[in-house]
């Protein structure tokens, strides 16, 4: 008998541009897992909407996204591509995992806090529980693996908690969610100060790749990137500006730390940039082309994203009526 494969799930935010930062730290891996993962790969633009967005941008960017996703090879045949807002049971089942979440767990979360500092009172309740969405998103698939960074993992770790606790409530209705860490792909950090992540949300725009910038722009911000005064090219915690270039060019290219390193002794940093430069162009430029001839077919994005939210509903729904029941709702019958 087939073995049930196991659960993947997985979304970016269309709150901006996405970066070559979210290329190689999420996209790029997720191409890897649709082989051997049941995966729902998701645009979560009501995620987006816990801070103010031009309604038009937000259209925009959300299908910009999808074609993202399926220009960099995330086939639409093998995976579960869909519209967060177009799967009614996130917003419902995230009431309902509110009622079982704790104002204090909420409240600890170091995001919350970050955001309210600058916000003050007038921070949205929307941000104040949108771990408690990223908690609905995750467990309504019943996902056993969630692809994550070191800045999302307080998140997973309070969808599991709330998992647990309704699970102990009634008896067991969700998996227990667990982080997937890649084996490759290094964080991409800014390019002008490598000790933060690369973010479309920095200020400088010499700091982060758009996946979706030309080559000109990627040469001059690749050649303006922030080294040091040594000269040469050596993966060292003491040369973090060359070590996150470095980075970049071992995943793209394949070529371990150790062959870079070998590769351009005694060459200095202008060659070396330069090879990078045109290393990001090279990964990019095909996934430019398909994402505008995608952008230019939307009734394509529509049978992919209708597609996806037909499977998305159907499973998801599953995990609602239990819930439902569990609590004491009447479920409506089918």
């Amino acid at each position: 008998m087939e073995e049930k494969r196991k659960v993947i799930f997985s979304g970016i935010k269309p709150s901006g541009d996405l970066t070559l930062g979210n290329y190689i730290g999420a996209i790029k891996n997720w191409v890897k897992l649709q082989d051997e993962y049941d995966c729902y790969f998701c645009v979560v633009d009501l995620h987006a909407i816990t801070v103010r967005q031009e309604p038009k941008d937000l259209r925009q960017r959300t299908l910009e996204i999808l074609s993202i996703y399926i220009a960099s090879g995330i086939d639409p045949d093998k995976n579960t591509l869909f519209i967060q807002s177009h799967v009614p049971v996130h917003s419902e089942a995230a009431w309902l995992l509110n009622c079982y979440t704790y104002m204090g767990e909420l409240s600890r979360m170091t995001q919350y806090k970050d955001k309210s500092q600058k916000l003050g009172d007038s921070i949205s309740a929307g941000l104040f529980n949108y771990p408690v969405l990223m908690a609905a998103d995750i467990l309504i698939y019943n996902a056993d693996l969630v692809p994550v960074g070191k800045d999302q993992k307080q998140h997973l770790e309070i969808a599991r908690d709330i998992a647990e606790r309704f699970n102990n409530i009634y008896s067991p209705t969700f998996v227990i969610p667990d982080a997937y860490i890649p084996t490759e792909g290094a964080k991409i950090m800014d390019l002008q100060d490598a000790s933060k992540k690369m973010s479309k949300s920095e200020e400088n725009p010499n700091g982060y790749i758009l996946i979706m910038d030309p080559p000109e722009v990627i040469r001059k911000k690749v050649s303006r990137a922030v080294t040091d005064s040594l000269g040469i090219v050596k993966y060292s915690d003491e040369q973090p500006g060359v070590k996150n270039l470095i980075n970049i060019l071992s995943v793209l290219t394949k070529a371990s730390p150790e062959e870079i390193e070998k590769n351009y002794e005694g060459k200095g940093y202008a060659q070396f940039k330069s090879d990078v430069a045109e290393a990001i162009i090279k990964e990019l430029e095909p996934i430019q082309t398909k994402v505008k001839e995608l952008m230019a077919n939307k009734s394509y994005l529509e049978e992919i994203y209708k597609k996806g939210a037909e499977k998305a509903n159907y499973v998801s729904m599953k995990t609602l009526r239990k819930m439902q029941k569990k609590i004491g709702l009447i479920p409506i019958s089918k």
